[in-house]
């Protein structure tokens, strides 16, 4: 569902009239196909599971005997489609973040304050659900050191190398950049999950995961392609402003003399 967070973010775009859609431009033109194919793959992987391409090692025997059904509806107990409603909001709930960060930061161009505040409203959101959905209070007990150990990795990793990872990157080769990459971050974890773990791997979810990340670049080539054109009017601008400023200068230059 990851993958479908700029296709999120163009529509509420479009709804919120905070970007314009040119049909003629190939930009928009690629956008608007990118997020066609990217819902269409999302659909396709929340709906059709298919046949196992690879069973995962570490699965239960019991599971893998059971004779797998080819779509999703059929296997109610496991209620993937409830699960892929609940991604599909919590995606568009960061996609509206991202909206409301970007006016924010333009109103308020402090980015660690704000960075800051959203962290610490997140950790309250968190502790609040956490508690609702786990009122058992042993549950929240450590059993082992290495829990503990576990919790302080992913903390490291998975907010501060990250994000500053992120940032140099993004400073180094443009907006763009760490997005590109994002689709890789799906491919690890279904290799790892069916190698490691009790994920088994299903035709439905790689052609799926084809369809999306076939999207998601379509969708970051038109972003990629509409600012190198906006970068490409600033310029011509800027020309523009230099050409009308230089017969102005000649004609001081001749009074003068």
């Amino acid at each position: 569902m990851g993958l479908l967070m700029p296709t999120i973010s163009f529509l509420l775009s479009i709804i919120l009239r905070t970007a314009r859609l040119d049909w003629r431009s190939t930009s928009s033109q690629a956008k608007m196909i990118g997020t066609f194919i990217s819902i269409a793959g999302a659909i396709f992987v929340e709906l059709y599971k298919g046949p196992f391409t690879r069973p995962s090692p570490v699965s239960l025997d019991h599971h893998l005997q059971v004779i797998p059904k080819l779509f999703v509806f059929y296997s109610t107990p496991d209620r993937w489609v409830l699960g892929g409603i609940l991604l599909a909001a919590a995606t568009l709930s960061i996609s509206v973040w991202n909206i409301v960060q970007m006016g924010t930061v333009k109103q308020y161009p402090q980015v660690m304050k704000v960075a800051s505040s959203y962290s610490l409203v997140g950790t309250i959101q968190c502790l609040v659900f956490s508690l609702i959905m786990e009122g058992d209070l042993d549950a929240w007990k450590l059993k082992r050191k290495r829990d503990l150990l576990l919790i302080i990795v992913t903390g490291v990793f998975g907010s501060i190398i990250r994000s500053n990872v992120h940032i140099a990157c993004t400073r180094m080769k443009g907006p763009f950049y760490v997005p590109m990459f994002k689709p890789f971050g799906v491919v690890f974890a279904t290799v790892l999950g069916t190698c490691f773990f009790t994920n088994s791997l299903h035709y439905g979810s790689v052609m799926g995961t084809i369809i999306v990340g076939t999207g998601y670049y379509a969708v970051m080539w038109g972003q990629i392609r509409e600012e190198e054109l906006r970068k490409e009017r600033e310029v011509e601008k800027v020309g523009d402003i230099s050409d009308l400023k230089a017969p102005l200068l000649q004609e001081n230059e001749d009074a003068q003399v």
